[in-house]
């Protein structure tokens, strides 16, 4: 299957939103769309762009509990907080309309999900999503309605065996796993700053799964600071492996951005570049091991000019089929805009210098780097589960 790309975006999707001085603020997608759209990644052939419609409430229910369904609602139409659902907080406060901004988020990565597995296209996105913290009974970390979940627990009720979620935000993937983590047909991989230092505080490696579930969530807790050079010898190690022993049908991934050295809510040091890497190497993951269905979603990231934009837009044109080249200068009308939006000033190009190299575990390990004892770790956590021998 080729690089076809849907891209399901409407301007309606921006209405996630929760307010002014909010972390989450809906114009990075805009953003995000504005300089995809300037640099022509919307023009290519083979990408189409489509408007969603709103989750439908059983479509909800997939993941999510109805009591809890009818308290966003309820929130969002008289603006009470409701604390035994974790609506109201400081991270979740609530807003007008908020069930229906959310189930907009949660439809446009059912649309993604549905394109692909019903062979329409290759690969499809919703930047806007990949709210994953979320859980079957409550809001968490800025997250109301976990449209990955949502979206895979469709493709396992139309029939999937076998779906692969890769999870590259620099919090922990809990909400997805919470939602399978007792179910073998879901391989959740998450890749995260260390739960001793961030939000939420889960994904140690071994957090593995039960029952039937075992070994098939994996977790990469890399320390605080950690650059390219780690983050991506972290992923090489632990991703391709399992993936290509697992075999899966789709692969599902969460890009947040939070992983680079500029985000205020973290602690890892990755550069755009590097994250491009990564979106790369995801790519010809989906290729080789899914025969190419790729849904991917967006996530955090809350450097909202300087990385979220450059990112997803790279993002965006690595699902396409042809990368844009980290020289190529950012246009000036889209500088015009994020400046006119924010009043910052937005980079002149597309890379921020960094070469985005690593080497392989299979040039050895080194017992005394961290990170290498976070790859070590996971890989004696669930390797032999897989049929894998771990790289010490």
């Amino acid at each position: 299957m080729g690089d076809s790309l849907t891209l399901v975006w409407d301007e309606r999707l921006t209405g996630y939103d929760f307010g002014p001085g909010h972390p989450l603020a809906p114009v990075r997608v805009e953003l995000t769309i504005a300089l995809a759209r300037e640099l022509g990644v919307l023009d290519r052939p083979g990408v189409s762009v489509v408007a969603p419609a709103p989750a439908e409430t059983a479509e909800l229910e997939l993941v999510h509990d109805a009591g809890y369904i009818d308290a966003v609602r309820q929130a969002g139409r008289d603006g009470r907080p409701n604390g035994r659902y974790g609506l109201g907080t400081p991270d979740n406060p609530v807003f007008p309309g908020m069930h229906e901004a959310s189930a907009l988020v949660a439809g446009a990565t059912l649309a993604a999900a549905r394109a692909v597995w019903r062979g329409e296209t290759g690969h499809a996105a919703n930047i806007a999503g990949g709210l994953h913290h979320a859980m079957r009974r409550s809001a968490s970390g800025f997250c109301v309605y976990n449209d990955p979940a949502i979206a895979i627990t469709w493709m396992l009720a139309q029939g999937a065996q076998r779906i692969a979620y890769v999870d590259v935000d620099v919090h922990h993937g809990d909400g997805v796993q919470a939602a399978f983590y007792d179910d073998p047909r879901v391989l959740t991989i998450s890749l995260h700053e260390h739960p001793a230092t961030l939000f939420p505080g889960t994904g140690l490696p071994s957090e593995i799964g039960t029952g039937e579930g075992r070994g098939y969530a994996v977790n990469v807790a890399l320390p605080a600071g950690t650059g390219d050079a780690g983050w991506l010898r972290a992923f090489d190690a632990v991703v391709p492996p399992l993936l290509r022993a697992f075999g899966p049908e789709v692969l599902v991934s969460q890009h947040g951005c939070d992983s680079h050295r500029l985000d205020p809510l973290a602690n890892l040091r990755l550069s755009v570049d590097g994250q491009r890497r990564a979106q790369l190497m995801v790519h010809d993951l989906a290729h080789e091991t899914a025969g190419g269905r790729w849904l991917l979603t967006g996530g955090g990231g809350y450097q909202l000019v300087q990385v979220v934009p450059r990112s997803w837009t790279h993002l965006l044109a690595v699902a396409s089929g042809d990368p844009v080249d980290p020289a190529l200068p950012t246009p000036a009308a889209w500088r015009a805009l994020a400046a006119g939006r924010t009043g910052e000033d937005a980079p002149a190009r597309m890379t921020d210098g960094a070469p985005a190299d690593y080497i392989p575990v299979t040039a050895g390990i080194d017992p005394g780097d961290p990170v290498d004892t976070a790859i070590v770790n996971t890989c004696r956590a669930v390797f032999a589960r897989h049929g894998l021998t771990p790289p010490i």
